[in-house]
């Protein structure tokens, strides 16, 4: 059984998805608060309340069709900051939210890897894989596998 400031940490953590934030909120002291909302995030009695919170939520609008609208939206428009954040969000309301843990199989990550990459635009994806430990053999294979061009 959660005492009083463990029930306010777990209320203020479903809104604010922030532990120093649901700590200070709780009573915690501003010194302490970061401490204090990670030790309590360690205890499966305060994550399980959490849960139970999160699922006695109810409301009028459909949360995440609204995101997936707005990303629609922001990657209709080329608002990629705002693309990819509507995506974060989405993947904490499904559950693959760093605080507790994270699930997801091959599929749902390439999935949500392709849609991102998707977002950012080709320039960018060429950018960012030229990072990778791997990108001078990506690279030349696909250089080797262009048609050669006559002139």
């Amino acid at each position: 059984m959660l005492n009083e400031k463990q029930e306010k940490f777990a209320q203020a953590y479903v809104l604010h998805r922030n532990a120093t934030e649901a700590a200070k909120a709780a009573g915690y002291a501003e010194a302490s608060a970061y401490n204090q909302g990670y030790r309590l995030l360690q205890s499966q009695e305060v994550i399980d309340r959490v849960h139970e919170l999160e699922q006695q939520l109810e409301t009028d609008v459909n949360v995440i069709e609204e995101i997936e609208n707005q990303y629609e939206f922001a990657k209709a428009n080329g608002h990629t900051n705002s693309a990819i954040k509507a995506l974060e969000l989405l993947s904490r309301i499904r559950g693959a939210n760093s605080d507790t843990g994270m699930s997801m199989d091959k599929d749902t990550l390439e999935t949500a890897i392709v849609g991102c990459l998707n977002v950012l635009g080709e320039e960018k994806v060429v950018q960012l894989l030229s990072k990778c430990d791997f990108a001078d053999a990506l690279f030349e294979e696909i250089v080797e596998d262009e048609p050669e061009k006559t002139g």
